[in-house]
């Protein structure tokens, strides 16, 4: 491997067996949660995984260091140290060459677990086209490492703050496959309706399996998004879920937050305005998608 990077060697060992490894990001612990709840959630997500028989590998960049695979004292150290770059493509030479600490955003961790042949990666929410991208041409790049990297992602959909309708486009244009587990609708991170359509619908970790064997096999580069709705006990209701992102986005412009700051600031603010209710839902669809990563992963490698 490369001198920047480290791997676990419980993550070495299981990939040198052709065993079954989750990738997990780390701007949920960073970013995305406040302490202590990123803890507890990080810790939840890999537990849950070695439940299911895979072996997490949660990746950050800890003081120049490109860590697949991080100690309970690291994600502790992450989930609690201030000045932590939220880093993607462009961030990486940067961050390791200066000896900077950086969570990885999907994107940076689809790079990293491609780096070390990991092919299931469970997050949250991907992002997407920005609403408003018409103009900003605010579009995260994310969108550009799933047409490009051989990693599925399992989350549950695009996060909701974005233009879901220009996001299914860019994801078609650059020939990413959208799988709906066991539904046919594209999820929406909070709620299990978006009222988009998708095209491919397939029930079972083996089916998904078969698909990421099948299109590898065919030298056909790129990742693919298994979109898992969020369990139906914490689902949102899709119109009030709406009207607070709506309301979200406005105190952003009116604030003048930009760029990587828009999604933290907005996740904040959508918890802020339900009372913590999307924080308690962000928890659980996340455990079920990696749950689910888990359950592939293990397919994958049989």
């Amino acid at each position: 491997m490369n001198k920047y990077i480290e791997i676990h060697p419980d993550i070495q060992k299981a990939l040198d067996e052709k065993k079954p490894v989750v990738a997990l990001e780390s701007t949920i612990i960073s970013h995305g949660m406040p302490y202590p709840e990123n803890v507890a959630m990080a810790l939840k997500v890999e537990q849950i995984i070695k439940a299911e028989g895979a072996m997490p590998a949660t990746i950050a960049i800890i003081d120049g260091v490109i860590k697949v695979g991080l100690t309970e004292d690291e994600i502790k150290y992450l989930a609690q140290k201030k000045d932590v770059l939220k880093v993607s493509k462009r961030d990486f030479g940067y961050c390791v060459s200066q000896k900077k600490t950086g969570a990885t955003t999907v994107s940076g961790t689809m790079l990293v677990a491609n780096m070390a042949g990991i092919k299931v990666f469970a997050t949250g929410g991907i992002g997407g086209v920005h609403r408003g991208a018409e103009l900003s041409f605010d579009i995260s790049r994310d969108l550009e490492e799933l047409a490009e990297l051989d990693v599925a992602v399992i989350c549950a959909g695009a996060k909701s703050i974005l233009d879901l309708g220009l996001t299914l486009e860019y994801l078609e244009t650059k020939g990413v496959e959208l799988i709906g587990y066991q539904t046919k609708e594209l999820p929406a991170f909070y709620s299990r309706e978006s009222g988009f359509d998708l095209e491919i619908k397939l029930d079972t970790p083996k089916e998904i399996a078969d698909l990421m064997k099948a299109k590898w096999s065919l030298g056909i580069k790129g990742g693919m998004v298994i979109a898992n709705p969020i369990p139906k006990a914490f689902s949102q209701d899709a119109k009030m879920m709406n009207e607070v992102i709506t309301k979200a986005l406005q105190e952003a412009k009116l604030e003048g937050i930009k760029g990587k700051d828009v999604t933290p600031f907005l996740l904040a603010k959508v918890k802020e305005l339900t009372k913590g209710v999307s924080l308690e839902a962000n928890l659980e669809l996340v455990y079920n998608n990696a749950r689910l990563a888990a359950q592939i992963a293990k397919s994958y490698n049989n």
